[in-house]
This record gives C-alpha cells, sequence and structure tokens, in this order.
C-alpha cells in the first residue's frame, strides 16, 4: 500500500521534503494532511492505558479524533498557537527547540498514551516543536473540549488534571535526577526511565528498539555523541547491556539499577 493511500481521510501528501532517506511533507502540508477523521471514545483511544476504571468512566464523554505523522513529519512546531493536545496512540516522537546559533535541542521523547503540547497551556503557544521518530499515530484532544468538559464536574476536572500531572511529574522527576548524574548515570537513567515506561505499555522493559539516534539522545542527556557511544560500549563491557544498532536488550536490569544508585 503506498503512502498515499494509507493517508488519513483520503488526503494526499503535498510539498514533501527528504528526511533520511525518506519523502516527508512539509510543516505547513504536513497540518493539511493529518486532518482530523472520525471521533472515537476515550476507551478505544489513546488515553486509555493507564487510567483508572473510574477517570475512564469520567472521560468517556469526550470524543477525539486521529491523526497520522510519518517519518520526519512536524506535528507542531515552537511557536505556533496552542490549541490542541496530542496523545500519541502509536509510534515515537521527540519534542525540541532550535537554539539562537541554530542548534537543535532535545527536550523530550514521547511514548504511546504520553500526552504532548502541554508547553503550550500557559502561554498559548507551543514552546517547543514535536517531530515523529517513525511513523507515528496520535489522537487529537481540542483544549476547549477538555475545558468545557471539565467545567461540567469535578469528576472530569480530577481526571484531566490527573491524566495532564502525570507527564508533568515524569518528566521533571526525570531532568532533577540527570541533573548531578555523570554520563554512565545519565544513560542508565534514560533507559530505565525507557524500560519503566514500556512495562507500563505492556512491552517488555529489558529489550526494545530506540527510535532516536545518539546525536538526540545526547542532545536529551546533555552529552556529545562520542560521549553517548563510549557509554553505551563501556554498560556493554559491564554486561549490563546488549546492543545492536539502536536495539537493546537490558541483560540485567537489577544491576543497571543498582549502578544508578551509586
Amino acid at each position: 500500500m503506498t503512502a498515499e493511500t494509507e493517508a488519513p481521510c483520503g488526503q494526499h501528501r503535498r510539498g514533501s521534503r527528504s528526511v533520511e532517506g525518506h519523502d516527508v511533507p512539509s510543516a505547513e502540508h504536513a497540518r493539511i494532511r493529518l486532518a482530523q477523521c472520525s471521533p472515537l471514545h476515550v476507551r478505544e483511544s489513546c488515553l486509555a492505558g493507564g487510567l483508572s476504571q473510574q477517570d475512564l468512566e469520567a472521560l468517556d464523554r469526550l470524543t477525539f479524533s486521529r491523526r497520522r505523522a510519518h517519518l520526519g513529519e512536524p506535528l507542531y512546531e515552537a511557536g505556533q498557537a496552542f490549541g490542541q493536545l496530542y496523545a500519541v496512540g502509536s509510534g515515537t516522537f521527540k519534542s525540541c527547540v532550535t537554539l539562537a546559533d541554530g542548534r537543535q535541542q532535545v527536550t523530550g521523547f514521547h511514548l504511546p498514551g504520553e500526552l504532548l503540547g502541554l508547553d503550550g497551556v500557559g502561554t498559548g503557544t507551543y514552546a517547543s516543536g514535536a517531530i515523529a521518530l517513525e511513523d507515528s499515530e496520535v489522537c487529537v484532544i481540542p483544549y476547549a473540549n477538555l475545558r468545557d468538559a471539565s467545567s461540567a464536574g469535578a469528576e472530569v476536572q480530577g481526571a484531566i488534571a490527573r491524566l495532564m500531572s502525570r507527564e508533568i511529574v515524569r518528566a521533571h522527576s526525570l531532568m532533577l535526577m540527570l541533573g548531578s548524574m555523570n554520563a554512565e548515570e545519565r544513560l542508565a537513567a534514560f533507559l530505565l526511565s525507557f524500560s519503566s515506561r514500556m512495562k507500563a505499555r505492556g512491552f517488555s522493559p529489558t529489550e526494545f528498539h530506540l527510535r532516536m539516534s545518539r546525536e538526540e539522545i545526547g542532545s536529551f542527556l546533555g552529552m556529545k555523541l562520542e560521549t553517548v557511544s563510549r557509554t553505551f560500549s563501556s554498560l556493554v563491557q559491564k554486561r549490563l547491556l546488549d546492543v545492536n544498532k539502536r536495539h537493546v536488550r537490558i541483560v540485567d536490569l537489577q544491576q543497571l539499577q543498582s549502578a544508578l544508585a551509586r
């Protein structure tokens, strides 16, 4: 099946550019092509994973729609007007900002069940952009709908607050840990965080494929590319990891956790 026949709502790909050998649309054409499709409820949406039964019942009155993003496509860009949150249904995204010298700084990686776009709530514009690291799908959540539903009742308001706060707490906790760590501890913390997030979604916590590059990992962890590669090699030599390009197997999860605790 071609990319055009896979595109949602019969939209076609136009205005494309090349990213790592893949032909992907520009940001403007991506927004046009990623049109909203048929509505769906919370129980069948990207948000269902990890929510309590009580929260599912509270949020089930809401309806969302799905959008697809191909490898390298921007879901939204830094400075763009905020109006929607996005829950990752499948695939992986990175959030990033462009620094004054033109370099890209990665500020996070987002897996299925996690929210994108929270940094736009306070200012009315997205502080960072979001780019697909593989062919992915998101649930589109109009923020106005959340506000309306929140004002309709305390149960819905509480469920929405818990949904948003879990993302803030996760990101904040990891960044606090990274502040005083050496290179090996930073990489171990990153892999353990990735492991726990995979486990929470029903996937293997010890074997997974990293969709982000070593350079992107380094940008997020504040490490040079050479340091990231050297640190991966060190963990392999200590028999804590098996690494084949981007495929990672944690050989000894307990020892990796112990290395972080030292």
